[in-house]
């Protein structure tokens, strides 16, 4: 279980404030493959890192009892003059894993070859997010936060992410981004809405889809 305690999260703008959410209190399920749905801008990559902690919301507390993931191709949280080994050996440190089962796992899984032994700095964006994405399915969390990452890549590296995303889905939930219906209909069961600063959590995947694109109608 996750809950959003009075979440509200504003940003100083050229003329006052801009304000993301404002008073979200929401309860994600345990177990569930909930996606994160809104549009362009809404906050929904923010929210992420909020509920991953990355980030500390204007006010309000993120409540949980169980461990959550740092957001999957978000890699703000890796040292960019480490290479990808040493960050990873880190993370199995800070997480309690085993380092060499870890280190094993990404290398092989994220295909980054010897840049997995160079500076993160050199990495494109592409590189990172299977950097990150290996990271973090490496390591078995309650809860999967995932931003789009199974569109990195090319088809066959597609593939494998999918696959293994669904393999911890059948023991963990994930609260997951994506701008592509047909990807959110095959990996998650319910959803919440991100408009207008309102989080709305609907059990029904296809009625939030169905909110989500009269949303998007309603603002082109």
């Amino acid at each position: 279980m996750i809950r959003l305690d009075g979440i509200s999260m504003r940003f100083p703008a050229r003329r006052g404030w801009k304000v993301l959410f404002e008073d979200v209190s929401l309860t994600f399920p345990t177990g569930r493959a909930v996606a994160l749905l809104g549009r362009n801008g809404a906050g929904k990559s923010t929210l992420l890192q909020i509920l991953a902690g990355s980030i500390e919301p204007t006010r309000g507390r993120v409540l949980s009892d169980g461990t959550i993931s740092w957001p999957v191709g978000f890699a703000g949280s890796f040292n960019k003059n480490m290479t990808g080994a040493q960050n990873i050996r880190f993370v199995a440190r800070v997480y309690g894993v085993d380092t060499g089962e870890l280190l094993a796992f990404v290398e092989e899984f994220a295909c980054l070859g010897p840049h997995f032994h160079m500076p993160v700095r050199s990495y494109s964006s592409g590189m990172k997010s299977r950097l990150t994405f290996g990271a973090s399915m490496g390591i078995r969390f309650d809860t999967y936060l995932v931003d789009e990452v199974t569109a990195v890549g090319d088809a066959a590296f597609k593939r494998r992410s999918a696959e293994l995303f669904r393999a911890r889905l059948a023991e963990s939930g994930a609260i997951m981004v994506s701008h592509s219906m047909r990807q959110v209909r095959e990996l998650c069961d319910s959803a919440a809405v991100l408009e207008g600063g309102t989080l709305t959590y609907y059990g029904d995947l296809d009625e939030a889809i169905d909110r989500h694109e009269r949303n998007m109608a309603r603002a082109a």
